[in-house]
Formats: structure tokens, sequence, C-alpha cells
């Protein structure tokens, strides 16, 4: 552009001259383009690929101390014969299992930014009943009713468990007290219904929004229904939420 205008600017430029001054200044501006935008670029991806190894290295160190927690409750549990002592030392122990839980999501989220992730046949049941039971301490008085099935899925395993995951600990969240959540499978759907505080149907068309969220006075940071909704987007999952608002929420997802 700055070339351009000192060219026009000349006495001797017209206009019939102005596709030679075109043909003239397009490689001299892709030359210039090439050349800083490369130098930029370079320190951009450079500055990403530090990020992520800082990440995989940090992630690599968690393990460390979440092993040496979890191998000393074993030793621990094996000499008291306390049931009280024997009780909180489990909550410990699966507390572990939770934090191993999120290294490998934590994993999963950056292999799956730089490769393909492979679909296997798996049982539905298996993912459901190791979710569900991953609540166990934090669901306090809601009853949790899982009709056992047979479905075989063939899906990405662990993103289809932290899809599981963020489905029933959001019909945990905005659940009632003495509430309960029925999950349970009708031809090739798999639906969760909780008795909870419903959605507003003027913000339906927002919860898949990410960092929304229907009552901010909960815990969360409104990126659970958008991981969610990306999942089932990526692996042609329908995905269909049916709410009355201070009656119940039914999510419901059919494979197809």
């Amino acid at each position: 552009m700055f070339l351009n205008n000192i060219i026009i600017n000349f006495s001797f430029y017209n206009q019939d001259f102005y596709p030679l001054v075109i043909l003239f200044l397009i490689p001299i501006g892709l030359f210039l383009y090439i050349n800083l935008s490369k130098n930029i670029l370079e320190e951009l991806f450079k500055s990403d690929e530090q990020i992520q190894n800082s990440i995989k290295k940090t992630l690599h160190e968690i393990n460390t101390p979440v092993s040496t927690i979890k191998l000393n409750t074993k030793i621990l549990l094996k000499q008291t014969s306390d049931e009280k002592i024997k009780e909180k030392l489990n909550k410990i122990n699966r507390s572990c299992e939770d934090l191993f839980e999120l290294y490998h999501d934590m994993e999963y989220s950056i292999k799956k930014e730089v490769q393909n992730i492979q679909k296997e046949d798996i049982f539905l049941d298996e993912l459901i009943t190791k979710s569900i039971n991953k609540f166990d301490d934090i669901k306090k008085d809601i009853k949790i009713n899982y009709q056992k099935t047979n479905m075989i899925i063939n899906i990405d395993k662990r993103g289809f468990s932290i899809v599981l995951d963020n489905l029933i600990s959001n019909a945990i969240k905005y659940n009632k007290d003495n509430g309960k959540i029925d999950i349970y499978t009708k031809e090739n759907t798999l639906y969760i219904k909780d008795t909870g505080i419903g959605i507003d149907m003027k913000n339906i068309f927002k919860i898949y929004d990410k960092y929304y969220q229907e009552d901010e006075q909960k815990d969360g940071f409104g990126i659970g229904l958008y991981t969610v909704k990306t999942f089932c987007d990526e692996n042609n999952i329908k995905l269909n939420i049916n709410s009355i608002q201070n009656t119940s929420t039914t999510i419901s997802l059919t494979f197809n």
C-alpha cells in the first residue's frame, strides 16, 4: 500500500500503467509478508511448544506424590483394625484415584490436540458403573438408580468417560435435597434424568456456550455441557435436553 501510493503520486503515473504497477508490487508484498510472518509465527510456535512441554512435565511429576500417598494408605490400612480410621484411609485412597483420573484426562486432552484418538468397542455398562462410583463421596443424599445395559458402543473411551462424568456431576450438582437420578437405556439411546431445578427455557440455547452457568452460585466454570456438546458433535452422537423448570431435566444421547 505504501509503495503503491508513492508510485501513484509520481508525475509519470497514468491509469494504463496501473496493471504493471500491481504486478510489480505483488511479489514484493508477498516476499515481505512471508519473511515478517515467519519470524513472528516461529516465536509463537516455539512458545506454544514450551507451554505443552511444561504441562507434560508437571503432569508427569504429579504421579510421584499421588503414588506415594496411595502406597502409604495401603500400608496403613493393613496395620490398623480401627474401622473409622479405615474409612478415612479409604476416602484418601479414592481421592488418589480421582487425581489419577484427572491426570489421564489432562493427558488425553494433550494427545487429542496432536494425534487422532482411536475408537474401540466397549460395554457401556463398564463406563457408567465406573462413573457412578466416582461420585459416591459427594452425592450425599441423592439416590442414583441405574438399570444395567448390555449395549456395546464404538467410541473414544476416555473422551466418553469425560462426557459421562460431566453429565452425572451436573445431575448431582443441580439436584434437590433427597433427589434422585435415573440412568437407563432404550434401544440405542442413553438417558440421564434428574429431579433437579431444571433449566429456564429462555436459556436453553445458551447452556452449550463455553463458561455459561445456569446457576452461578454453583461451583464450576461452565464448561461441562460445552465439553459434552463438542464431543457429541465430533462423534455423531445426537444430544437432546428436555427440561421442566423446578421439576426435572432429562438428557439423552443417541448413538448412530
